[in-house]
């Protein structure tokens, strides 16, 4: 399956019809009034744009403009996401176990770790750029801006994004009772698969 093509059908059902509506005047001069009148979804909309070849998996610069007119940063960081990172390829991802790992050590993590995130983030290494798309793309949601962060780390790291690095930051963080909590799960996980 095209990632591309998942991105934008993600995207479609995201919209509103006010925000469609705004996407389909920013689209005039790339598509005929007619069709337009007949668009009722984005994946329509987006279809269309495919086809005039206005937007591509290595064209985005039109779809971009798009969000920023109708103010959906959220859209625009997992674009930028998109294009940055593309789809991992299976070589540079942690394998299987470790990806358990990690699944339980984030969860423990951002149930436990509140505003003092981006302090773990940075003792990561996590580049402060990237920090700030995602504040500014989830504002007001605290929970949601740790978690985006966390799942770009592991991207950005690839096969390298290990859970002693997640517990070493957090130790350098003075975060114990988060670490002491996050080795807690990783212990009870392997005593349950054995």
């Amino acid at each position: 399956m095209d990632p591309f093509l998942t991105l934008l059908h993600s995207f479609s059902s995201s919209l509103s019809e006010s925000e469609l509506s705004d996407l389909k005047f920013l689209c005039q001069d790339k598509i005929g009034k007619r069709k337009l009148e007949s668009v009722r979804s984005g994946r329509e909309l987006f279809s269309l744009l495919l086809e005039q070849r206005a937007i591509a998996g290595d064209s985005v610069g039109f779809l971009q403009t798009m969000l920023r007119a109708i103010k959906r940063e959220d859209l625009m960081v997992r674009l930028e996401q998109f294009v940055e990172g593309g789809e991992l390829n299976a070589a540079d991802q942690p394998d299987v176990n470790e990806k358990r790992l990690q699944k339980a050590a984030i969860e423990v993590i951002c149930e436990n770790v509140g505003r003092d995130w981006k302090m773990l983030m940075r003792s990561l290494g996590f580049p402060e750029v990237k920090m700030d798309r995602i504040v500014a793309a989830y504002p007001f949601n605290l929970h949601e801006q740790l978690i985006q962060s966390l799942r770009e780390w592991q991207k950005w790291k690839g096969k390298d994004a290990k859970v002693a690095d997640l517990i070493k930051a957090l130790r350098g963080c003075s975060m114990n009772l988060v670490a002491d909590r996050v080795e807690q799960k990783l212990l009870q996980m392997n005593t349950e698969t054995k």
